[in-house]
């Protein structure tokens, strides 16, 4: 019996045994997930000849790197005959790896895997199976012509113009691909269901030159026997108002429709735009993104988009010659819908409007349900703010009306939407309504770029937690399609300073490798002959001056940073030329190697008394000492680029191009003891963050910014292209502490002034509504640009300490070195990074730092713990010297520095007591 009893314990301590190494192998084992192809999962329409593959991988293992991998194509989705395979290959590269197999099709889908093999001998499964599928590669391949409407109403802010087209299909369908685009933006049909889930496609790009395709599968959509497909088209970009322009690419409205069917039994046949089509206009008797939408439901066709309709007193469709050299596949994820918001509750004003509050500054639309009378007009009109006296403020829209109208049909209860306009808002007054308001029948809808969520950050202050909000949701009503200044008032373009002041910012809340591709493709393309880069991309100015200091840079700095984010090489040189392009124009209009020739913004919505100056504390920078600083950055940023590329006769020149710049600009702005001409912030940051003052003069400039700041009641006084570099410049030279006092200054001007009155976006002014309840000027007062938000940069990289390396770009070497303070006792920043996934989080509990950090596998990191050169670190409750992952520990001053692999690490140690209130 004690034999048996014995017997049976062992065994189940082996079984035990077995259990806990099988559970070990299993934890460790290595993995490959997270498949993208030119930054998109599974993209259907991509039109690059060499695509490139990225992956990312996870091990439970610290230390982890990549020392190979494979990846193998096909046509079939079950692998079964591979059509191409890289082999196994000795490389540590997971992202932008180029296909270089036998040349793709138009039209294929091409399905992909990888495997890929550690530094720990291990060696994963393969991959789930993702895809990639090819676009129309070549002219020939589109059969389709482009079709117009013939109304001789057919005219920008007109009815919108319905196609269609009735076919028959007799046999199963096995696939099915429409590729579709238009001149205008448009929604297209198919037996009653709309295709897709995309908004105001085509997008926004150059028309003249590069516009957009979309391709969807409909498959499910279409039927064996009659079917009917159509669209309708609106103005949008196209040919809608834009500023004081309309028909900037064009006068009509038009359609590009191409439908490829296979059947099940092999055979194929093709539905495209042609001279069989019909036109009538519809219910869609105006639209505009700046005056909103008129639909009268009396005019609805219904039933337009089936089979069985009658079309016979629909008109014929006008084909056009219109060239089609310059369609391109999809290169940015389109707008899609995302939050929806209930009314936080119904107002009734002073005015006597009945105002709906939905809590939060957004950009979309508002849905109603309802039922009216035959003839009953209901109209919505859209606000961002009320004023003081809380009446519905619709001023600062200047000349866009932001209206939505309905024109009732019957009184059955119909759901309304908006098709072809959007309107930036938190509140709406409706109006036309008979009877009380049903707010369960109302709601709005989000809408921005289907771009995804990479970073977020909280603090244990909820004032910063709804400044990162506030730049979050300025972000996503600003990037639709291209990145916008604002998405309410009369403007709505993709401005070039804005762009680059936030491009940083913006990477870290989204993932815009993608979005910022495209939009710098039409700066390429909309580049003036000379060099010059418009204030706006897509140009729609006609009459636009030269380049500008701080806007137009935009063609160096945004892919120098989209660079550093995603390392992507590619890109740099797709923009190379332009690059010097642009550094090249400047050079050639300045005088005596300084650009003080040209119109210049300087340094936009800087601080300014009002309504008068007689003080002198108007912090007004000289403009041209502004535009001799960026000539300098744009030249480093050129050198920089040069050396990345390998173009070493280029870095030899820009080289000694930037010293020449430098030394004008030190004889022209500088006295000979350092003083800048403008004494004022922006003044200061410019000239250290761009390195323009020989090394042993920048302390004293620094200094100088900090008194300039304490003069100013320790409030920051900058504009557009000051603010971005205000709190890095304060930490380079050792003030944190200021730049703590300035993130968390609560009174105008600052970033939290508008926090505490109630924004829910990042403003364009620092006082878009004064203290007394007063509005700034209407004819520029924007409480959605996301300028400001710059300081969402500052609060991951140095707040948080998540950086990375400016040689090993792109995160694959990541810097973690948070810097504490402002009283502030919890900091928590993640960050989804082309490698994976990254976290920074420190707090502070009786003096005692805990730090969390995670690097994901195939990176290595710098930590820096602040303030842990005098004290015992632990991780994991071990010496950090005892950690295996942790190598080349060294104090550096008061902080201590590890370089250390992939993986999560919890460091703990008591601060210095002096410190103890960071």
């Amino acid at each position: 019996m004690k034999t048996r009893n014995y017997s049976v314990a062992l065994n189940m301590l082996l079984m035990l045994v077995f259990v806990s190494l099988s559970s070990s192998a299993f934890a460790q084992k290595l993995m490959v997930n997270s498949l993208i192809c030119e930054y998109q999962t599974n993209p259907v329409g991509i039109d690059v000849t060499h695509p490139r593959l990225s992956w990312k991988i996870n091990s439970d293992l610290r230390n982890v790197t990549q020392s190979g991998y494979e990846i193998r194509v096909s046509t079939d989705e079950g692998m079964k005959k591979v059509t191409y395979t890289t082999g196994k290959v000795k490389s540590p590269q997971s992202v932008f790896v180029e296909y270089t197999g036998p040349e793709l099709a138009s039209r294929t889908r091409y399905y992909w895997q990888v495997k890929v093999w550690d530094n720990k001998g291990n060696e994963s499964d393969w991959s789930a199976v993702n895809y990639w599928e090819m676009g129309l590669l070549h002219p020939a391949d589109w059969t389709a012509q482009w079709i117009k409407s013939t109304n001789p109403a057919d005219t920008a802010d007109g009815a919108s113009p319905l196609f269609r087209m009735a076919f028959v299909l007799n046999k199963p369908v096995k696939s099915a691909r429409l590729y579709i685009t238009s001149h205008g933006i448009y929604e297209a049909y198919l037996n009653g269901h709309r295709i897709g889930t995309d908004y105001f496609t085509p997008g926004w790009t150059s028309y003249s030159t590069r516009l957009q395709y979309q391709i969807y599968d409909v498959k499910g959509l279409l039927l064996t026997g009659s079917n009917a497909t159509g669209a309708m088209v609106g103005d949008g970009w196209y040919r809608g108002h834009l500023d004081k322009w309309k028909n900037i690419w064009g006068k009509d409205l038009g359609l590009l429709y191409q439908l490829e069917v296979t059947f099940t039994d092999g055979t194929k046949t093709t539905v495209t735009s042609d001279g069989n089509w019909k036109t009538t206009d519809g219910a869609i008797r105006s639209s505009s993104f700046y005056n909103g939408e008129v639909y009268d439901t009396r005019l609805e066709r219904t039933g337009w988009d089936l089979g069985q309709y009658d079309a016979a007193k629909w008109q014929p469709v006008a084909v056009s010659n219109d060239t089609k050299i310059n369609l391109i596949a999809p290169e940015s994820p389109a707008i899609k819908k995302h939050e929806i918001f209930h009314p936080l509750k119904v107002i009734i004003t002073p005015e006597k409007d009945t105002v709906i509050d939905f809590g939060q500054n957004l950009v979309g639309w508002v849905v109603l349900k309802l039922k009216g009378k035959q003839g009953q007009v209901i109209k919505l009109n859209h606000a961002e703010v009320l004023d003081k006296n809380n009446n519905f403020y619709t001023l600062n829209l200047r000349h866009a009306k932001c209206e939505n109208e309905y024109i009732i049909r019957d009184e059955k209860e119909r759901v309304y939407e908006p098709h072809f306009t959007y309107q930036g808002f938190r509140y709406v007054r409706i109006s036309g309504l008979h009877g009380k308001l049903d707010t369960a029948n109302i709601y709005a809808v989000a809408l921005y770029s289907d771009l995804k969520n990479t970073g977020n950050l909280v603090t244990s202050n909820p004032l910063l937690n709804q400044l990162q909000h506030n730049i979050q949701w300025g972000q996503k009503g600003n990037f639709l399609d291209v990145p916008t200044d604002c998405p309410q008032r009369d403007e709505r373009l993709g401005w070039t300073g804005d762009a680059q002041a936030f491009s940083l910012t913006a990477a870290y809340n989204m993932n815009v490798a993608g979005f910022f591709d495209k939009w710098l493709k039409d700066l390429k393309t909309d580049q003036r002959d000379d060099g010059a880069i418009p204030w706006v991309i897509p140009n729609m100015m006609p009459k636009t001056s030269a380049g500008v200091a701080g806007w137009s840079d935009v063609s160096t700095i945004v892919p120098w940073n989209m660079y550093l984010i995603y390392g992507d090489k590619h890109l740099l040189a797709q923009q190379y030329e332009s690059m010097k392009a642009w550094v090249g124009y400047i050079q050639k209009t300045s005088i005596n190697d300084l650009w003080n020739t040209g119109f210049q913004f300087g340094d936009w919505c800087f601080y300014s008394p009002t309504p008068t100056d007689d003080s002198g504390k108007a912090a007004v920078t000289d403009k041209t000492l502004i535009a001799e600083a960026f000539y300098a950055n744009s030249t480093q940023i050129l050198i920089n680029t040069a050396k990345v590329l390998g173009r070493d006769d280029d870095v030899e020149k820009y080289t000694e191009l930037l010293k020449t710049i430098k030394k004008a600009f030190q004889k022209e702005y500088v006295t000979p003891n350092g003083r800048t001409v403008s004494s004022t912030q922006t003044a200061y940051l410019l000239t250290l963050q761009f390195d323009l003052l020989p090394e042993d003069q920048r302390q004293q400039l620094a200094e100088r910014l900090v008194q300039n700041i304490k003069d100013y009641g320790n409030h920051l006084t900058t504009g557009f292209l000051g603010t971005p570099f205000l709190c890095h410049i304060l930490t380079r030279f050792g003030y944190d502490d200021m730049a703590y006092t300035l993130l968390l200054q609560d009174t105008y001007p600052s970033w939290l002034y508008p926090v505490k009155k109630g924004a829910t976006t990042i403003w364009e002014r620092w006082d878009g509504i004064k203290a007394d309840g007063e509005m700034q000027s209407p004819t520029m007062n924007s409480f959605n640009h996301y300028s400001y938000g710059a300081i969402g940069d500052w609060m991951y990289r140095v707040m948080a300490g998540i950086n990375t390396d400016q040689k090993e770009t792109g995160y694959k070497k990541i810097i973690i070195a948070p810097h504490p303070g402002g009283n502030l006792t919890m900091v928590n920043a993640n960050l989804e990074t082309v490698y994976g996934h990254v976290n920074s989080e420190w707090q502070i509990n009786n003096n005692v730092m805990n730090m969390t950090v995670t690097i994901p596998a195939n990176s290595t990191a710098e930590v820096v713990l602040p303030k842990a050169a005098q004290t015992d670190v632990t991780e994991g409750g071990k010496p950090v010297k005892d950690v295996d992952a942790i190598s080349n520990i060294k104090k550096e001053g008061a902080d201590l520095k590890l370089d250390l692999g992939s993986g999560t690490y919890h460091f703990q140690y008591t601060l210095p007591k002096p410190i103890a209130t960071l």
